[in-house]
């Protein structure tokens, strides 16, 4: 068993069985055994890349930081803030951006604990920084809806029926399933609570007096929750896809698809304006120059060329239709 594992395992065996969100917890972010923070303690650790569990499309440098700060430019001279406009990033893993947005003041802010700056004008950016939340698991069967707990059988974690759910998030677990019952008929439904999501993204945008959020991650909206009646828990190691994310804790990441029309009404609920959902793709083609992409995408004369241009590839027609953004507003006064 794994150290996180242990861990988790005395809990269960003091408590009983706990609630997935303090699993998903103690797996991914536990000051010592935790999934990120191992990975920063420990040689060889690192989650991202080639020899770690899995790309982000922060990877693919320096394509998607030039295109990210083109954006940032963008709104920049769209606020007239001059050299007081500031870039905060959340979540910045191993810092690929920095580099890129090093014209301008540039932040980066860690989920637990990092320093917040103070009262600033910019941009929010976040890249798969949501879709690692922790988060409650629901299974509903014959219209009843119960909350998954982890508890533990012959040293290994398994789900385990726990209390019937209640109070506000019933009502977003019965809309869910609506959605899914008006396209086909299921037995049992699977979802995900994003419990922490508000709280996290209030925080985010607390001191920003005026600017933008971008948060690119994968997800659904409402009205595709239809393709996952199978809930979208996922566990990644070593660039494979798992189904048993109960499976070795702190030594593979968990995640879970980010509901986006959700995060479209925390924004509202907090006064950000919202812009229409749209792809990676559609984002990126859209910062920067007209002819941006006409040397990248010329016949390459060198290494260095085709590097970029499998990189442009790569996130125009790979990542860029896999990954979501969403653009929120914060306007003063």
């Amino acid at each position: 068993m794994t150290a996180a594992g242990h861990l988790l395992a005395a809990g269960i065996g003091a408590q009983g069985p706990i609630l997935f969100s303090r699993f998903m917890e103690v797996a991914l972010y536990h000051p010592e055994h935790g999934y990120y923070r191992r990975a920063r303690r420990e040689q060889g650790a690192d989650p991202f890349g080639m020899h770690g569990d899995f790309y982000t499309a922060t990877q693919l440098q320096p394509v998607f930081g030039r295109l990210i700060a083109a954006q940032c430019a963008h709104w920049q001279q769209q606020l007239g803030a001059g050299e007081a406009f500031h870039v905060v990033e959340w979540g910045a893993g191993r810092g690929e951006m920095a580099e890129h947005l090093s014209s301008f003041r540039y932040s980066a802010v860690d989920v637990d604990g990092g320093e917040v700056p103070a009262a600033f004008e910019g941009v929010i950016f976040c890249n798969e920084l949501f879709d690692a939340l922790p988060v409650e698991a629901v299974r509903v069967c014959r219209r009843e809806a119960r909350m998954m707990r982890v508890g533990l059988s012959d040293g290994r974690f398994v789900w385990v029926e726990g209390e019937p759910l209640t109070g506000p998030w019933l009502p977003y677990a019965v809309n869910l399933c609506a959605r899914i019952a008006e396209i086909r008929e299921e037995e049992e439904v699977w979802l995900e609570l994003p419990v922490g999501l508000e709280s996290l993204l209030a925080r985010m945008t607390r001191p920003l007096t005026r600017g933008f959020v971008l948060a690119i991650d994968y997800g659904y909206t409402e009205r595709e929750i239809i393709r996952f009646p199978r809930g979208t828990l996922m566990a990644y190691r070593r660039h494979q896809a798992l189904d048993d994310v109960l499976l070795n804790p702190g030594e593979q990441d968990i995640t879970a698809h980010v509901p986006f029309t959700h995060l479209e009404h925390c924004a509202q609920a907090l006064g950000l304006l919202t812009t229409p959902l749209r792809s990676l793709t559609q984002l990126l083609m859209s910062a920067g120059e007209a002819d941006q992409f006409a040397g990248a995408l010329a016949a390459p004369d060198d290494a260095a060329a085709l590097r970029l241009r499998m990189q442009l590839k790569s996130l125009l027609f790979g990542l860029g239709e896999t990954f979501r953004c969403l653009v929120m507003e914060k306007r003063s006064g």
